[in-house]
């Protein structure tokens, strides 16, 4: 953790700046003792989180392994009514 003054904050804000968007914490000090913890925000891309679909049918269905007859019978279901 790096730290810096009052004064570095007042006199050299870019340097503590630089700091934060590296991904560091600052300890700010006055008169040599500290005073507060400056923190970077958590990064935040405009990537979509990554959705971990084979675990969420792991999670629903479990191991179960379907029948080519039972999943003729749901396709079938699925399909009821779609002829208008």
């Amino acid at each position: 953790m790096r730290t810096a003054s009052v004064a570095d904050l007042r006199n050299d804000f870019r340097r503590v700046a630089a700091w934060l968007t590296q991904g560091e914490e600052v300890e700010i000090r006055r008169r040599g003792k500290p005073f507060a913890r400056l923190t970077p925000l958590a990064k935040q891309s405009g990537a979509p989180a990554n959705i971990d679909f084979a675990a969420q049918l792991r999670a629903i269905w479990g191991s179960r392994v379907f029948s080519a007859n039972e999943f003729k019978l749901m396709r079938d279901f699925e399909r009821e009514g779609e002829e208008g």
